[in-house]
């Protein structure tokens, strides 16, 4: 028997979640359905609860700190308080009741199973059949993915899940990728006591970032004990009886207790069928348009859309197909100031296009850049200073289309200048203002005074 709705959300992760939410408020019979945990990836695996492991991993870091600058500290890593507050704080012990009924509350329908596009406006969850009269809304995420490495199948190797999960800290630890998830789940077991070494293929680590903001990173995670190992593939894997063993292009070989392997993430289109509205099922995200609409009577948000992996992304997707989907005017999507930071200590924010993309895209590019340890908040802060902005402005326009901010507070000196990018904002303009002293922002104004060619 069919089942009738006036929308079926398909994946209820942050994004996903909040469109449902809010489409059910507005009155109309929304279905929301998750084959896992509602709310999806964010709260239970990803953003939330790396973010408290990222919070007691600076705490320890502060506290070795305090010697030479105020007094002396003796300081004793404890995993156990991690691991209660992930399950307790952010996770309800991977229990999504309340998410479901607050959903619910809205006036929502919760379907637990998978779902799959059975042709326009059609979706199957298991053998129950969903007609969607107004609207399918794909929100179905990413898993983590694993490369042909020989021998890894046979391992029983981490991501970040079973790192998030974790109820001890290993002995040792190898990283296999050196993006945004590696390095923050480095740094947190580096600084819980494991030793780390980091393998990343490219030249580099945060391959999309700038290259100065991998290269310090390498730096700082070196100087806490890590090892980096980068330009470097990994050809094999294997467990050698004491652990796990990772062979390197060099020819040398690396063993840990445990295996991380964070270098991706991928969604299965064909298992969402989306060949049944005309899409292509081996594509690696699906395209939409300035509103989110992927097919008629179809939209698509979250990381899905090949737009970006972030949960802003996806609330910023969600809010502009609602309006579509309500009839509603809204303004179309504009992705050229997507913000990204890396959790890391320091963190590393950055928005818009890197000098590589910048100059790829034939601008006329002219960079400007200044150092954090040389602003006075940096010198200020002496132990904990390392970071720099860096500024991609078109020169021809006069405007930034992109920016790097790496410091203790980095995330946060970035608003200024995603604002920045996402309004065109003239840089003369950026070079009048007053920039509060002693700030880490102060250092914008010393990049843009060093703005050129």
């Amino acid at each position: 028997m069919t089942e009738h709705a006036d929308v079926v959300v398909v994946g209820m992760g942050p994004g996903g979640e909040h469109l449902a939410g809010r489409l059910a408020e507005e009155g109309l019979d929304v279905v929301g359905v998750e084959g896992r945990l509602l709310g999806g990836e964010c709260p239970y695996w990803g953003c939330v609860p790396s973010k408290m492991m990222l919070r007691a991993a600076a705490l320890l870091a502060d506290a070795r700190r305090v010697t030479g600058m105020a007094g002396s500290v003796t300081v004793s890593a404890d995993w156990a308080p991690v691991a209660k507050r992930i399950r307790t704080e952010a996770t309800d012990d991977w229990d999504d009741r309340v998410a479901v009924e607050r959903f619910e509350s809205k006036g929502g329908r919760f379907v637990r199973g998978w779902g799959r596009l059975a042709g326009p406006g059609r979706v199957t969850v298991g053998e129950r059949e969903l007609d969607a009269k107004r609207a399918i809304v794909l929100n179905a995420g990413t898993q983590p993915w694993a490369p042909p490495i020989p021998g890894l199948s046979d391992v029983p190797y981490w991501t970040n899940r079973n790192a998030i999960e974790a109820t001890e800290v290993p002995s040792s630890l190898l990283v296999v990728g050196g993006g945004a998830v590696g390095v923050e789940l480095a740094q947190v077991f580096g600084r819980f006591g494991t030793a780390v070494t980091v393998v990343e293929a490219a030249p580099h680590l945060l391959p999309l970032e700038e290259p100065e903001s991998g290269r310090l990173l390498a730096d700082v995670l070196t100087a806490e004990g890590l090892r980096v190992v980068t330009g470097t593939q990994v050809d094999s894997v294997r467990d050698n009886g004491r652990g796990i063993a990772v062979g390197l292009s060099t020819g040398e070989w690396l063993e840990g207790e445990r295996l991380l392997v964070a270098v991706g993430r991928r969604v299965d289109l064909a298992a969402l069928g989306v060949g049944s509205v005309g899409l292509d099922e081996k594509a690696r995200s699906i395209p939409v348009d300035e509103t989110c609409r992927a097919a008629p009577g179809l939209w698509a948000i979250g990381d899905i859309t090949g737009v970006g992996g972030f949960t802003h992304v996806s609330m910023y997707q969600a809010d502009i197909a609602v309006a579509d989907i309500l009839g509603r005017p809204g303004a179309p999507a504009d992705y050229r100031a997507v913000p990204r930071v890396t959790f890391t200590d320091p963190e590393i924010g950055s928005v818009g296009l890197n000098e590589a993309l910048a100059r790829a895209a034939g601008l006329n590019v002219r960079i400007g850049r200044a150092e954090l340890p040389s602003s006075a908040r940096g010198w200020i802060q002496k132990v904990d200073n390392a970071g720099f902005v860096k500024l991609v402005e078109d020169a021809d326009r006069g405007v930034l289309v992109g920016a790097t901010s790496v410091g203790p507070c980095g995330g946060e000196v970035l608003s200024m200048l995603t604002l920045a990018v996402h309004a065109s904002i003239p840089t003369a303009e950026l070079a009048t203002m007053i920039y509060a002293y002693p700030t880490f922002h102060r250092a914008v104004e010393g990049a843009l005074k060093n703005l050129a060619f």
